[in-house]
């Protein structure tokens, strides 16, 4: 068994109240949260300007024995660097909805407010999406001109460089989910993206195996390749499940759903090889979070998610301290 902490990623269970969150984490078998700041999790203005709920926050991780290492600002990233799109009104505050402009700036300055947020809680690692203002042009027709792409990679870049002079001044770090819907999603615009940022080592990746492995590419040399800029793992499984029917594009139908060509999946039921993962985390001395982010459709979350905490303590091992052959030498 190994050492790393094994966490839960609230994303998916914002729903529940921050105070019943934790019992319920705990009894699952978590060590902590990476605790989302949307819905019942981390409100960020509220954490800058009152102190008793910092407090309160704290009092309910200390007295169920549960740590935080990451905060999780995934839908609020999103609304930083994507186009106009009715459906981030979900994301944004009511108040925004139907403009664009005003969620756009609202989301730049909540995401500049998110790392003093987190130096409260003594995190220096918050996860999260960037948003892309060209992922509507992924595929090439009507034709994608190559400046097209650069253009937009650029703009990324110039909405994100004032954030993250926010993330350098309280010495925490970004670190970008590599997702569908992202200006990074697959190998090559990952490390298209790196290299943009390559003077802002407080930007990084959230390693997760379940989004590259659906498109065809292996997770453990995704994460061998970038394993210098990844700041934080995701613990996600999924399952293609092509039938000469489905494809990997959805058909537009709902997650969990059989007839789709994948499906993400609880720890362990899907395709996932989390051995290769864990190996090269140890060659790399990776000793964060291994954050659990249940996603599957067809499963109750209570049952799934305790059975994937026990998943990650089991799969995770501790690497050798010394060479094998060397307890059989003369010397």
């Amino acid at each position: 068994m190994g050492t790393r902490p094994v966490t839960l990623c609230t994303a998916q269970w914002a729903d529940v109240p921050f105070d019943e969150l934790c019992v319920l984490a705990k009894k699952m078998g978590y060590d902590g949260l990476e605790l989302a700041c949307w819905g019942n999790g981390l409100d960020i203005d509220k954490a800058l300007t009152d102190d008793s709920y910092v407090a309160w926050i704290k009092e309910n991780l200390e007295k169920n024995g549960l740590i935080m290492k990451a905060l999780a600002c995934h839908i609020i990233g999103q609304c930083v660097g994507d186009l106009p799109d009715p459906r981030l009104d979900n994301f944004a505050p009511p108040a925004l909805a139907g403009q664009p402009e005003a969620i756009q700036k609202w989301a730049v300055e909540t995401m500049k407010k998110a790392p003093a947020a987190a130096a409260k809680f003594g995190v220096k690692i918050i996860t999260g999406f960037t948003g892309s203002p060209i992922w509507r042009y992924l595929y090439s027709f009507p034709q994608t001109p190559e400046q097209m792409v650069e253009d937009g990679f650029d703009e990324i870049v110039r909405l994100w460089t004032p954030i993250l002079d926010e993330f350098k001044k309280y010495g925490v770090v970004f670190a970008l989910e590599v997702h569908p819907g992202e200006i990074a999603f697959d190998y090559y615009s990952t490390k298209k993206l790196l290299d943009k940022f390559a003077d802002r080592p407080e930007f990084g990746l959230n390693f997760d195996p379940s989004h590259l492995l659906w498109q065809g590419i292996t997770p453990h040399l995704f994460l061998q390749d970038f394993i210098d800029r990844v700041y934080h793992v995701h613990m996600k499984d999924a399952q293609v499940t092509l039938d000469g029917r489905s494809g990997l594009l959805g058909s537009h139908i709902d997650f969990g759903d059989l007839r789709r060509g994948w499906n993400f999946r609880s720890l362990g039921h899907g395709g996932v090889n989390f051995e290769e993962i864990i190996r090269v985390l140890n060659a790399a001395g990776y000793e964060g979070p291994l954050s659990v982010e249940w996603e599957d459709s067809g499963m109750d979350r209570i049952e799934g998610a305790t059975e994937a905490a026990a998943f990650v303590r089991k799969v995770d091992f501790k690497p050798s301290t010394f060479k094998f052959d060397d307890a059989i030498s003369n010397k």
